[in-house]
């Protein structure tokens, strides 16, 4: 089975490499194991995000895509997956029981589809389902107070003082 979860990684690699979507850097830490990959995820423009870089890491099941990929930012971000696995490739059923996680995912996702879901859920919280409650609280009833915080954690991303 773990032959064929190369195989796929080594075709999305080369995909993202010769077809790199726009705010996203993707690949394996090192081409000795493809089932460890860094990303850079671009804050979308016209968001609160605009303008940040955000390190990510992703690690892969040996059964990929079969099963999926679990995924961590390793910097501080503020929204709902600040520190945890994202929503899509958590195991196990909803916690906020809107669906389980076979809805989530499918193996016709991809590394690319995951990361671009990352960026859209950047630009548009779903604030029904967040994993950091007081995150996604502060988003529906002060968006000017979680709109600074972001700018802070933007400002950090790119080594700026805050």
């Amino acid at each position: 089975m773990a032959g064929s979860a190369l195989r796929r990684l080594m075709a999305e690699y080369k995909q993202l490499t010769l077809n790199p979507p726009e705010g996203i850097i993707a690949g394996p830490i090192n081409e000795e194991n493809f089932f460890e990959w860094e990303a850079l995820i671009t804050g979308p423009e016209g968001t609160c995000f605009e303008g940040g870089v955000f390190p990510a890491k992703l690690i892969f099941p040996p059964d990929y895509p079969l099963s999926p990929p679990k995924m961590q930012f390793t910097c501080e971000i503020l929204c709902r997956w600040q520190s945890v696995y994202i929503y899509f490739t958590c195991s196990g059923d909803d916690p906020m029981g809107y669906e389980s996680s076979a809805e989530r995912w499918s193996p016709v996702q991809s590394v690319e589809k995951i990361l671009l879901s990352v960026i859209s859920m950047l630009a548009e919280p779903n604030d029904e389902s967040g994993a950091n409650v007081d995150a996604a609280k502060m988003w529906r009833e002060s968006r000017e107070e979680f709109n600074k915080i972001a700018e802070k954690i933007v400002r950090r991303t790119l080594g700026i003082p805050t």
